[in-house]
């Protein structure tokens, strides 16, 4: 193996370096290592060195001892990759355009050959069998080619073409490298190499996968099923294929399944590569920069790596989002800087354990870019927004933030310079331009002082003031990606527009006036493309340039030759991110964009001037940094280390939650130019520097004005008093003396300033508003034109007036013109069959007469077709004409069939309209109706109000879904909030105000109107209406007494109250007509609205019929619908069949063929084999004619060594290796192999040792050669066999697929045939929907009858039929009722002679008894007591006395029982406490007993013990006998429940 670190790059490849660039420049430079994983692929080139690309790279890791070499592909990034454990051997292909396979050896590193087919654009997959020189690539995009290749004589062996097939993995068989197995992204397949000779051919065998039990299932052929099944319903089953509508080759592949494979997990594996993270960011060498080096990611993972060879010394993985990286020349400190803003800082003066240390936080800001000066004083922060942070890069400092600078244009980029005797430093700052297409520096300057005395310098914000950095500007001619800066004033940059780099020099010659602009001096071609940036070692002497193609320029600064030039990575992987000069100017850090690859250079030829000046400038560098250095090292060290899990967690939130968290809390900056900056800030923790400044000056200013602040506030609120008492005073004094509203304001221009803010706010809000209004206006258009402008009948409902009934109509689409053609089209049509339909029937009927049953039948057909039960539906009488429609006995054709969906779907619309019509109707009713009741309200009302009734009226309205137009328009009542008026609407306004008051003002000085108002009411008559408000003025005497009046008083006073009489009579009179009129006004109202209410009644209930009607229809349409998908679904598997069979058919003449042609090889070959066999024969009989003259003796001797062979070669490479993979393959290759182990094996036997004695050694050395010469021919009769048998199985195997294809051509055939009688019986046998009567279907079950041998006929047959079983029926039933009042006189005759038997055999039993029955007592007195019967009687009373008494003295014995089982129960109780308490004891005593034991132990008081051992026994013993009288007490009580039981079954047996 190569030395650790060392790159090796075969002349091969070194010559397809592209651009043609010379070669003295691409040899200054080498690869002194390269780093980087980046998990895509890797393999064991030996039993201890695993290999993995990496960017243009092949890394070579030794696990043992962990050292890396590399292997580089000059031509760009490696590609596909593969590696060979067993021969040692790697293949890897380039991304080139026509992209090449090279094969490699390891550890030479040597290339064997190089691989060239025909694929245009890149390699996927490559994969090297275990044993053979073979190799198999697969293509991407356009090709998808798999093939085969013999690498060694560089053949290309077959190929196939898979289109679209993306491959994920490809692997030989170690077994057997004629296996090859491919893997897709939902299958796998087992590809066949067969062999026929010098033919190899690819044959597929897809892999059966295991199902979800991990078993593999037998699994049907999808797309031809081995069985068919047909449901009895539904029709016949087809393949997915069919109902999916493929046809063509995909057709046989798609099955809609996915298999799933979850390997399980055996042992815990050993990391041997850790993958970063992501891409590396940036990387750095650590001061002094010989010896360490720093890499980043962009996920925060730090890497410390050694710079003699690339070993990873330590890793930090902070799992934040980082964005720049930069290392202190006068510290081990790293900076880091984030998206968030935050910058970390790290110590490495520990290599082997980095640590985060602190952590300062400028701004919100993310950070771009770190640079820190040549000497180390300070860090400068690129971030966004155009500032730029100034920082004291100095640990001792706790990295102090100095202050910041802003700049109004875009940052490009920044460059230092560093003047180590002025201690000044210098700050270039590239800027994009936005007006103009140029660039712009502006360059400020640095110095100690800003450090010493930094209050002096910053504003009270912290930004620096501009005399302290003395910016100056420059505006350049061309645009620039990047620039740096030499001391002399050199400016170079890299310009956009073209791949040219440009040299300016700062001075006023090269200035142009107008524009002030500076012109490039020198623009050196790059030869380069896409953006790039510049870089300049530390001493200023090389200028690097690198770009998006991963080639990377140094160039002299002086004279801008071209030194070194290296292809160190590729534009596939982004290109060149960024890199980095060491200190010593020895070593390059170049990491690439997106291919993960961190490679270290070194100078492999470079002038020993310029080494030694770069040399010298490090060293007087660091004599510079050294004291600084080892202090500032000191004080990183004493650093307590960052807690990270302590800071804020808005690191790791999402870009919304941080956002949402950062505005909490918020401070605001108002900059020089007006601009308002908002600084966000969660906590007082995770505040930025330039928030705590803002918040700190905004605290200081508060209050240091705090007084003057509340003064200022005072003397406004006097003032704005003053003002509002003078504009008050103002509005008092006339028109003329008054002064105008903007005369009182103190500021106008702030006034206007404010207003135009204001102005401008309200602008930008009415801007988003219209266009959110205008969005939804659009939305609205859009759902309006579809749901309702595109409505022919727009939807609505209608109600009922006092009932919860709602009926709503269909809304209708106006049809298309296609739509009205098409229908035209097929009435035209259907007019067409029927005229010729009847014109057949005409001449049928004319050519032959019918019998006259025959004639009744058809009249009887003619009715029934007539019929709706056949018709299937009742839309005829709702409007629908079926008379247009197709029988249903009719529609075999797939036309008539679509005609009649067109036909069904124009019944549904007519349907539908006549409904709607009626439904206009009873909508114009109810307007009718509302329209009649408002006008019965309004007398009404009137009615009320003369009545003086305070009673709602009820007022009927249309609800919203009986005028949905109304949705589309808003009424002001609708909005709640205030209305906008324009400047015109509001003067028009405030003008019909106007003259609306001026109206009213001239009413109330009009006398007459108001005379007549006071008087009359404002009426010139008196209308009856007025009666009841009519009331007669009483006489004015009416004050003084009665006594008092005088005859004429009472007069008056009589005629006045006869007036009221008369007047309340009328006001009665009056009053009843209104409340009558009132009443039939309210039941005209209520018989009307319930009258309509009826009518939607019928409505609702005509609409249920009219869905049920829609319905049959529409179940007629999906029948139709269904039987035209399954004729189509029939269609396509036959044409899918159709594509398959001319498929197989040329798979049929293609085999044949090939047998034919492997037939004729075979012959051929045939005839060279035996010719082999008739030479290896001769060889052996000519062995007595060439040993002649040998003694006989020595002749049989030599014959048997003749017959002697080695025993079977094993390979070096098995043996080494002990692998149990043995090649079985019969090439020409394997052939030579064998038989040069072979002839190694023989070089034993021809040794002299095994010559015999007295023989000649030129006779033996002639027998050596004979015996070889034999060797070799049997050998080569083996091969020939072998390949001759392998040319047999090929054939063989070819005649298997032909008969395979036959049979399966045979099964087309068959699968077609039976499609034809498919779709025969699909046209055939029709789906017919009957309409029957409810209740007249009954079924047993839930399940469908199964009407497979159904047929359909005539209902006269089927009465007939029943009318003729019905007759039979009755005859059977007569008879039967005569039989069986026959059988019931024989079973009666029966009966009563059966019952005279029994009587004799009673009378005879009772004969018997009466002889022998003996005599009594009871029976004699029986026989002898004349009062028997009160004798039982007497007996019985004293029986029952007897039996009272008994009871008693029973119930006596129980209650004494029973308080003894009381008293008993109380005794057990006592029993179990004191069983309890001596359990309690007992435990008490066996611890006191425990104790005493020890005690006793201890003590050896054995007679204590002994005393106390027979206490506790006669405790005991009298515990026992308590437990037995308890136990004898409970026997004792069970007996006298026995007895007590015994006894009352003794004295009440009855119970």
């Amino acid at each position: 193996m190569e030395e650790a670190g060392k790159v090796r790059a075969p002349e091969e490849l070194r010559a397809e370096a592209p651009g043609g660039r010379s070669s003295a420049a691409e040899d200054a430079l080498e690869v002194s290592w390269v780093q980087g994983f980046s998990s895509k692929n890797f393999g064991f080139i030996n039993n201890h060195t695993v290999c993995y690309p990496c960017g243009n790279y092949i890394l070579f890791l030794d696990i043992e001892t962990k050292k890396t070499s590399v292997l580089q592909c000059q031509t760009g990034q490696v590609g596909a990759f593969t590696a060979n454990g067993n021969r040692q051997v790697l293949a890897f292909s380039d991304r080139k355009l026509n992209p090449i396979i090279y094969v490699c050896t390891f550890p030479e590193l040597n290339k064997l050959t190089e691989l060239k087919g025909n694929v245009q654009l890149d390699y996927t997959l490559l994969a090297l069998s275990f044993t053979g020189s073979y190799l198999a690539s697969y293509s991407s995009i356009p090709e998808f080619v798999l093939s085969v290749w013999n690498w060694q004589e560089n053949i290309l062996l077959c190929s196939v073409s898979q289109p679209g097939v993306t491959a994920t993995s490809l692997s030989f068989n170690p077994m057997n490298w004629q296996q090859l197995c491919f893997v897709n992204e939902s299958s796998i397949t087992v590809w066949h190499i067969e062999r026929n000779n010098d033919e190899h051919h690819l044959k597929q065998n897809p892999v059966k996968l295991p199902n979800g039990q991990d078993s593999t299932s037998p699994g049907e052929d999808l797309f031809f099923p081995v069985s068919h099944s047909e449901d009895q319903y539904y029709g016949p089953v087809l393949p997915v294929s069919a109902i999916a509508g493929l046809v063509g080759d995909e057709a046989e592949t798609f099955t809609g399944t996915v298999y799933t494979y979850k390997p399980a997990h055996s042992r815990e594996a050993v990391k041997l590569l850790d993958a970063c993270s992501s891409c590396f960011l940036a990387a750095d060498f650590l001061t002094p920069g010989n010896k360490y080096c720093v890499s980043v990611t962009a996920s925060a993972e730090v890497q410390v790596w050694l710079l003699e060879d690339g070993t990873c010394l330590s890793k930090l993985n902070l799992n934040i989002e980082a964005t720049a990286m930069a290392c202190c020349p006068s510290s081990n400190s790293v900076a880091l800087g984030t998206r968030r803003g935050q910058i970390y800082f790290l110590d490495i003066t520990n290599a082997e354990a980095p640590r985060v240390v602190y952590r300062i936080f400028p701004s919100k800001f993310p950070v771009l870019s770190l640079h820190y000066d040549q000497s180390g004083q300070f860090l400068i922060a690129r971030a966004t927004e155009g500032h730029i942070f100034i920082l004291d890069a100095r640990p001792s400092k706790l990295f102090q933030v100095l202050g910041y600078v802003v700049f109004a244009d875009e940052i490009l980029g920044i460059s230092i310079v560093s003047d180590l005797k002025d201690d000044t430093v210098e700050v270039v700052v590239l800027l994009n331009v936005a007006e103009v297409q140029r660039a712009r520096l502006e360059i400020f300057f640095l110095s100690s002082a800003l450090i010493t005395d930094n209050d002096k310098y910053v504003n009270e914000y912290g930004m620096f003031n501009a005399s302290a950095i003395r910016k100056d500007k420059y505006d350049l001619d061309y645009p620039l990606s990047s620039a740096v800066r030499l001391k002399d004033n050199l400016v170079y940059g890299y310009c956009t527009r073209a791949p040219f780099i440009c040299k300016y020099h700062l001075s006023e010659e090269n200035k142009l006036e107008d524009p002030s602009v500076y012109l490039s001096e020198k623009r050196t071609p790059s030869n380069q493309f896409g953006s790039g940036f510049l870089c300049l070692s530390p001493n200023s002497r090389w200028l690097a340039s690198a770009a998006k193609d991963g080639v990377l320029f140094i160039y002299h600064t002086f004279t801008m030759d071209i030194l070194a030039q290296k292809h160190c990575h590729s534009y596939q992987g982004g290109g060149i991110r960024s890199m980095v000069f060491s200190l010593d100017g020895k070593f390059i850090l170049v990491n690439g964009e997106k291919d993960g690859a961190l490679v270290c250079l070194k100078w492999k030829k470079i002038d020993n001037i310029e080494a030694e000046e770069a040399d010298h400038h490090w060293h007087s560098l660091l004599a510079l940094l050294n004291k600084s250095t080892s202090d500032e090292n000191n004080v990183l060290k004493s650093m307590a280390e960052w807690q990270l899990d302590q800071e804020s967690t808005l690191e790791s939130l999402p870009e919304e939650k941080f956002k949402e968290a950062a505005f909490k809390s918020s401070s605001v900056e108002v900059t020089e130019d007006g601009n308002i900056t908002i600084w966000y800030s969660a906590s007082t923790d995770d505040m930025s520097w330039i928030g705590q400044i803002i918040k700190k000056v905004t605290r200081e200013e508060t209050e240091r004005f705090a007084s003057q602040k509340e003064e200022l506030q005072m003397g406004i609120k006097k003032l704005r008093k003053t003002i509002q008492k003078m504009m008050h005073e103002n509005d008092q004094v006339p028109d003329t003396e008054k002064l105008e509203q903007q005369e009182f304001n103190l500021d106008t221009e702030e006034q206007e300033r404010t207003q135009a803010e204001a102005e401008q706010k309200v602008a930008t809000v009415r801007e988003e508003i219209e266009m959110k209004n205008l969005a939804n206006y659009y939305l609205q258009n859009v759902i309006k034109h579809e749901c309702w402008d595109a409505m022919y009948v727009k939807g609505r409902a209608v109600k009922c007036f006092h009932m919860a009934c709602e009926v709503k109509n269909y809304p209708l689409q106006e049809r298309s013109e296609e739509e009205l053609e098409t229908l035209e089209k097929v009435l035209r049509l259907q007019k067409i069959e029927t005229a010729d339909l009847k014109k057949k029937n005409v001449e049928i009927e004319s050519e032959t007469v019918l019998p006259e049953d025959r004639g009744e039948k058809a009249e009887v057909m003619a009715d029934e077709n007539a019929s709706y039960c056949l018709t299937g539906s009742l839309s005829s009488l709702y409007g629908g004409d079926t008379s247009i429609l197709y029988h249903q006995w009719d529609l075999h054709t797939r036309e008539q069939k679509v005609n009649q969906i067109v036909l069904l779907k124009d019944i549904i619309y007519k349907v539908k309209t006549a409904f709607n019509k009626e439904f206009d109707t009873v909508v114009q009713q109810k307007e009718q109706e509302i329209a009649r009741v408002k006008e019965r309200n309004l007398r009404i009302r009137e009615i009320l109000a003369q009545l003086d009734l305070q009673v709602e009226v009820w007022e009927p309205s249309l609800a919203d879904d009986e005028k949905p137009e109304r949705a589309l328009t808003v009424q002001d009542s609708e909005i709640k909030a205030e209305k906008y008026l324009t400047e015109q609407e509001r003067e028009k306004a405030e003008l019909l105000a106007k003259l609306e008051m001026e109206r009213r003002n001239a009413a109330l000085n009009n006398d007459r109107l108001r005379a007549l108002n006071d008087m009359m009411g404002g009426m010139l008559e008196v209308r009856k209406e007025d009666i009841l408000k009519m009331d007669i003025s009483p006489p004015p005497f009416i004050s003084k007494p009665e006594n008092s009046w005088n005859e004429e008083e009472k007069k008056i006073f009589s005629e006045y109250e006869q007036k009221v009489k008369e007047l309340n009579e009328e006001k009665e009179k009056y009053r009843g007509a209104l409340e009558n009129e009132l009443k039939k006004l309210e039941a005209s109202i209520q018989e009307t609205t319930q009258h309509f209410d009826e009518t939607v009644c019928k409505l609702s209930e005509k609409k249920v019929k009219l869905e049920m009607v829609i319905y049959q229809e529409e179940l007629k349409i999906v029948y139709l619908v269904y039987a035209l998908l399954l004729d189509e679904e029939l269609g396509t598997r036959e044409a899918g069949l159709h594509h398959f069979l001319v498929k197989k058919e040329n798979e049929k003449i293609k085999t044949a063929r090939t047998i034919q042609t492997a037939k004729n090889k075979i012959e051929a070959y045939r005839d060279t084999r035996e010719t082999a066999t008739a030479e290896e024969k001769n060889l052996e009989c000519s062995f007595t004619k060439h040993f002649a003259d040998v003694p006989a003796n020595l002749r049989d001797e030599l014959f048997q060594l003749y017959k002697h062979r080695p025993k079977a070669p094993v390979t070096g490479m098995l043996l080494g290796t002990a692998n149990p993979y043995v090649d079985c393959s019969g090439s020409a290759e394997d052939h030579k192999e064998a038989l040069t182990l072979l002839m190694k094996a023989m070089d034993e036997l021809d040794s002299s040792e095994h010559m015999p004695k007295g023989l000649n050694p030129s006779v033996w050395e002639h027998f050596c050669l004979a015996r070889r010469k034999k060797v070799k021919s049997e050998e080569l009769v083996k091969w020939k066999d072998r390949t001759l048998t392998e040319m047999q199985t090929f054939l063989q195997r070819r005649m298997d697929e032909n008969k395979k294809i036959e049979s399966q051509i045979e099964a087309i055939f068959q699968e077609l045939t039976w499609l034809e009688e498919e779709k025969m019986k699909l046209q055939l046998n029709l789906t017919v929907q009957f309409l029957l009567k409810q209740g007249q279907v009954e079924l047993q079950s839930a399940d469908i009858p199964d009407y497979t041998d159904a047929i359909l006929i005539n209902k006269s047959v089927i009465e007939e039929l029943n009318c003729a079983i019905m007759a039979q029926g009755e005859k059977k039933i007569a008879s039967m009722v005569e039989c069986k009042d026959f059988s019931k006189g024989i079973f009666q005759l029966e009966w009563q002679h059966k019952k005279m038997r029994m009587q004799i055999e009673d009378l005879k039993q009772k004969a018997q008894d009466i002889v022998t029955l003996p005599i009594s007592k009871d029976r004699q007195l029986f026989l002898t007591e004349l009062n028997y019967d009160s004798n039982i009687e007497h007996r019985i009373s004293v029986m029952e006395q007897t039996l009272g008494i008994m009871d008693k003295l029973h119930k006596k014995n129980v209650k004494h029982q029973q308080k003894r089982i009381k008293e008993l129960e109380k005794c057990i109780s006592l029993k179990e406490q004191e069983n309890y308490e001596l359990s309690l004891e007992l435990k008490e005593m066996l611890v006191s007993v425990s104790e005493r034991r020890h005690i006793f132990e201890a003590a050896d008081t054995q007679h204590v013990s002994q005393r106390i051992a027979e206490q506790r026994y006669q405790e005991i013993l009298k515990q026992k006998h308590l437990r037995g009288l308890v136990k004898e007490q409970e026997e004792q009580f069970e007996i006298l429940q026995g007895e007590v039981a015994r006894l009352r079954s003794r004295t009440f047996p009855i119970l």
